[in-house]
């Protein structure tokens, strides 16, 4: 027998025979009302997971981590209020019913079945996915399997704060609204987590605003893993700048007040707290997991005798609120209901092609106040000397600091962040004075965590700011990828556009830095970036171009709410000549403030026929110290800078070498993964000849050999020639 079913049987059996489990009386705090109303709503959840399983036997559900054990979120759902954001444990089923009770005209029960049952009509994700979320009721969809949510509502919660002092124009968080997020025993120990538990308490010892609260449900196991019996409770009582709470999670009474407690010590001290709650979980992980073959059958049969609904009517009886025949009868009615909302649920349309699954990988766009650009008295206050210097050409980094200059004149909802941003000005001075001109509200030096940084962001957006992370590096991208793969971009997907995380990620990156860091500081690999979905990848080759695709960026995430990462050759933002030394080849004049470059336009330089050269970033570089050599040898070319790597812009460049007679792909990436591989399928689906040359599948040396597995002018000549057997 299912252990669901031996669950439901000792309930209706205990109940029946007033075999209720010991505990203490009812903590005060609780009317009768709402006592009996919390328990309909632990019932409700309970009733969920044993449809959604008996949905999934019908093959008409496909979802079956329940929330059995878990019941007692639906306290903490009502310590709070229903405009503090929740960002959701995928077990907190009873919370998001309880917080349904507390906003007029919700659908719970049918929206969660619709939920199980991949209907398109779903109104959290449209059928694409089964997750907890409400629009209405601020809780946005969360992956939640890792508590990789935490670092999100770490910058939410700091958004609060900021918002008060710098309202954006989509925001949503009220002043004195709290961040909720919940997760389990077992994903307290991943670095994600742990990671956002350290920059609340470092954001809390400064005494920065931090009105977030973290609760554990700790059921003591992780799968089959066992927690160690105290230790989320001596791991995290003592953290400095964090308070500590503690409840029974099984005890309705006691769960409710202790939340309440903890609730209102983080809205009134803007300080950030723990609440711990002892939890169960019932019928093992999943569906079809049977905890009795990793746990001894009689502590699986204890915990069952330990059923929170158990405790739940013993303590609704202490209280006078409800009789333990009439919780039976809420109980045997809640299921009946459920069945009967499920039946009609699984009649409901389900997606059917890629086009309905793919519509909200691309989010909708928003409305935005126009602007007519920064005002000349603004900017001449904020350039100071540096408007004088505008007349002359100049090297990539100082262009792009000047477009953040104006971009952030212009909108004041964008916030920069990241190690070393502010009072240094970033590693390589691209950020220089721009904390001195905006303040550190918004140029905030963060600690040395990639998943903070990128947290911070991502829970920015959530209240209405633009976000502007950095990565000091490529390769430190790849401690927090999961950020932007697992939170970022899925978010949208998840909840069928209604929440998105629209961004702009800057990252210096690549290859071709003399002596300097070894693969720590030159990263030649784009790949994990560009295999997002609805991700957003830019490669600017010139100053110029670097600071129109910035504000073409900030167009995208700002009106178009997307996700953008925007990556910086590291090696050009100094480059200042091109053919030879003090020519000055590659610096340029600053764009005036309003020109940009339009997602998926590329550049051409040249109008030859004989060879088409397709690059960006560094490649496009030397690609043009190639030329004059190729030109010298008779051979009629041009040269191409796709700027835009993801999406690729197909059509631009199919049109951009159509009366070309070959093609030559440049690609300073690796050989294997990388941009070389969809532009040589570009081009042979398309009838054209094509050759390329690429990095080789190596990381990158430090000293002298800095170059030696890249991509050179010289070789760049010699692959040319040979494609077009031209000596």
């Amino acid at each position: 027998m299912p252990r669901s079913q031996i669950v439901h049987e000792n309930f209706l059996r205990r109940v029946a025979a007033r075999d209720l489990p010991p505990g203490k009386m009812p903590t005060p705090g609780l009317s009768a009302a709402e006592a009996v109303a919390l328990y309909r709503a632990q019932c409700t959840s309970r009733a969920l997971d044993r449809t959604s399983r008996a949905m999934q036997k019908a093959g008409q559900g496909f979802y079956t981590i329940g929330s059995s054990g878990h019941e007692g979120m639906a306290a903490v759902a009502a310590a709070l209020r229903p405009t503090d954001m929740a960002l959701l444990h995928y077990r907190d089923a009873a919370f998001q019913i309880a917080r349904a009770a507390q906003v007029p005209g919700q659908t719970m029960t049918w929206d969660m079945l619709l939920s199980f049952a991949s209907s398109s009509e779903d109104p959290i994700s449209g059928g694409r996915h089964k997750v907890l979320g409400s629009k209405a009721l601020s809780i946005p969809p969360q992956t939640s399997t890792i508590a990789s949510h935490l670092p999100k509502a770490v910058g939410a919660a700091y958004s609060i704060g900021l918002s008060r002092r710098r309202p954006p124009e989509h925001r949503t968080l009220a002043d004195d609204s709290i961040v909720m997020c919940s997760f389990g025993d077992a994903s307290a120990n991943h670095s994600t987590a742990q990671g956002a538990f350290n920059t609340a308490a470092w954001t809390s010892y400064q005494s920065v605003p931090l009105p977030l609260l973290f609760v554990c449900e700790d059921n003591g196991i992780g799968i089959s893993t066992k927690t160690p019996k105290g230790w989320i409770a001596a791991s995290q009582a003592a953290r400095p700048g964090v308070k500590y709470f503690s409840a029974d999670g099984l005890d309705l009474y006691e769960a409710f007040a202790v939340a309440r407690e903890a609730a209102e010590y983080v809205r009134s001290r803007r300080k950030p707290a723990f609440l711990h709650l002892r939890m169960l979980r019932l019928y093992g992980h999943a569906g079809a997991d049977m905890p009795t073959t990793y746990m001894p059958r009689e502590e699986v049969e204890a915990e069952e005798a330990n059923d929170p609904l158990l405790h739940s009517v013993r303590l609704l009886d202490a209280a006078g609120a409800l009789s333990p025949e009439a919780a039976l009868g809420v109980y045997t009615e809640t299921l009946a209901r459920v069945n009967r909302v499920a039946a009609e649920a699984i009649t409901r349309p389900r997606l059917k092609t890629a086009s309905e699954v793919m519509a909200s990988i691309v989010p909708p766009a928003r409305s935005s106040a126009p602007s007519n650009g920064p005002g000349a008295l603004a900017r001449e206050a904020a350039f100071g000397p540096d408007l004088k210097a505008m007349a002359e050409p100049q090297i990539m980094s100082r262009l792009i600091n000047w477009a953040l200059t104006d971009l952030m004149l212009d909108h004041g909802e964008i916030v920069l962040m990241g190690e070393d941003v502010g009072r240094k000005g970033g590693v390589y001075g691209v950020t220089q004075k721009l904390q001195a001109r905006f303040g550190p509200d918004r140029v905030i030096d963060t600690l040395l965590d990639e998943q903070s940084i990128l947290g911070l962001g991502l829970g920015l957006a959530h209240n209405g700011f633009l976000p502007m992370p950095e990565i000091q590096f490529l390769a430190y991208l790849h401690n927090a990828e999961d950020q932007i793969r697992g939170e970022a971009a899925t978010l949208p997907f998840f909840s069928n556009g209604q929440y998105t995380n629209p961004m702009v990620l800057r990252v210096a990156g690549l290859g071709y830095q003399k002596g300097f860091g070894g693969h720590f500081h030159n990263d030649n690999s784009l790949a994990v970036l560009r295999d997002i979905p609805g991700l957003i990848l830019a490669v600017p080759s010139s100053g110029a171009d670097a600071a129109r695709m910035l504000r073409e960026s900030v167009r995208l995430a700002r009106e178009e709410q997307r996700l953008v990462v925007f990556v910086e050759p590291i090696a050009l933002y100094p480059m200042r000549d091109l053919e030879s030394e003090k020519d000055g080849g590659w610096m340029c004049l600053y764009p005036g403030p309003n020109e940009r470059i339009p997602l998926g336009e590329v550049g051409v330089h040249g109008g030859g026929r004989d060879l088409a050269i397709v690059s960006y970033g560094n490649g496009y570089y030397l690609s043009r110290q190639a030329e004059a050599g190729l030109r010298a040898s008779g051979v009629d070319l041009r040269i191409i800078d796709t700027r835009w790597l993801s999406p690729l812009p197909r059509e631009a460049l199919l049109e951009a070498t159509r009366d070309c007679a070959q093609v030559l792909v440049v690609d300073e990436c690796r050989r294997s993964g990388n941009v070389s591989e969809e532009l040589m399928a570009l081009f042979a689906e398309a009838g054209r000849r094509a050759a390329r040359i690429t990095a080789e599948d190596s990381f990158i040396a430090t000293g002298p050999a800095y170059a030696a597995t890249l991509p050179s002018a010289a070789g760049i000549a010699r692959a040319a020639r040979d494609l077009l057997g031209v000596k």
